[in-house]
């Protein structure tokens, strides 16, 4: 700086007023240029720290709906099973007693569920904080602030069936059906009950109207669930193939 003061006033002093303006001219022009470079290094910096943030962004998403994906497999295949065995119960209905059968009673009395548990918190982690506007991807990002809406959906539907079988099939199934049959038929210790506790009356259940809306009901649920489901995991995977492109991960079947 003081080399270029003294260059300044030897121009002013020599009386060179014209080389002094374009002097001065060219160190502003210097020092703009030295402002827009580091100006330009900053941003370069700011893209480079976002694309990191972005990055691990992509990673906790990712692994999220791998998990997620996971589950949904599993859940399609459990539906599907449940689907065949209320179908197969609607099919009971009607026969005398005499006709149901070992495996029948086996079917009709299986009525457990467990609702289908979907992670969500890195999704809502991202979607209800600035890191969403980190996310440079357009179709991702619709991908994701959509995806949270279906889950939702899902869930509002996994909570009915599990409604129907708690306050609906479980009652009714009490009302007519013995525990003791669920007991294993070969263990000797079950004796007892088996022969002086109260019976199972399966014809009665099954021509109960309450049992049979109950069943009904169950049934429409659990299809509509698997529809859900299968309609969910297509979604994760889009989502999955478009995170592992951004990412750099190679391809590899979802």
């Amino acid at each position: 700086m003081r080399l270029f003061a003294k260059i300044r006033r030897g121009f002013i002093i020599s009386g060179k007023f014209k080389n002094y303006l374009l002097y001065a001219f060219g160190e502003i022009f210097l020092i703009v240029i030295g402002i827009l470079i580091a100006w330009k290094i900053n941003d370069l910096n700011e893209i480079r720290k976002n694309r990191i943030v972005e990055m691990k962004i992509y990673h906790s998403l990712y692994e999220e709906l791998n998990a997620n994906l996971k589950v949904l497999n599993e859940g399609i295949v459990k539906y599907s099973n449940n689907v065949n065995r209320l179908e197969a119960t609607i099919n009971y209905i009607g026969l005398s007693p005499e006709q149901i059968t070992t495996g029948a009673k086996d079917t009709i009395v299986r009525i457990n569920y467990a609702p289908m548990v979907l992670l969500d918190g890195a999704l809502n982690s991202v979607i209800n904080t600035s890191k969403f506007e980190i996310i440079e991807s357009d179709s991702l990002k619709t991908l994701i602030a959509n995806y949270p809406t279906e889950i939702a959906e899902f869930k509002i539907t996994d909570s009915k069936i599990n409604e129907i079988v708690v306050n609906h099939l479980q009652p009714v199934l009490e009302k007519h059906l013995a525990l003791v049959d669920i007991l294993p038929q070969e263990n000797p210790k079950y004796n007892n009950i088996r022969d002086y506790g109260r019976v199972s009356n399966y014809y009665t259940l099954l021509n109960t109207k309450e049992y049979q809306n109950a069943l009904v009901d169950r049934l429409i649920q659990t299809e509509n669930l698997l529809t859900q489901a299968k309609k969910l995991r297509n979604r994760t995977q889009v989502m999955g193939i478009k995170l592992r492109q951004e990412l750099g991960y190679p391809e590899e079947n979802l």
